[in-house]
């Protein structure tokens, strides 16, 4: 049983938030935009596993004091932090140690507003 089944991160510019995503995973993102009134980017995952999507809808407002979701930072987390930079993005927390057995944590604000977190183990 996972704690999240699913998740989505609002975005005001469609194409502008997936570009910064591609940018800052170094992944591509699938369009899915079967569900009338709405569209989705979905990050890359392997099912049964725990997926998610930059949501474009009218009632979708992105917000730095939203729903805080921490995407895989891989085995080290520090180049999604530089890239997320390098995309347009800003660090709004460094990589930084919480425990040995929890790993890291970083935080930054998307191409939208939103402030999303990293997590890796080193």
């Amino acid at each position: 049983m996972n704690a999240i089944n699913w998740f989505e991160i609002p975005v005001a510019d469609f194409a502008r938030a997936i570009a910064f995503y591609e940018r800052v995973l170094a992944a591509k993102l699938h369009v899915d935009d079967s569900f009338p009134g709405m569209r989705l980017a979905v990050f890359p995952y392997t099912e049964p596993g725990v997926g998610g999507a930059l949501f474009e809808h009218p009632e979708a407002r992105p917000h730095a004091d939203g729903v805080r979701v921490y995407l895989n930072g891989g085995d080290d987390l520090s180049p999604l932090l530089a890239r997320a930079v390098e995309a347009g993005g800003q660090v709004v927390m460094p990589k930084t140690r919480l425990r040995d057995d929890i790993g890291y944590i970083g935080l930054f604000r998307d191409s939208e507003g939103n402030v999303i977190g990293l997590h890796s183990m080193h």
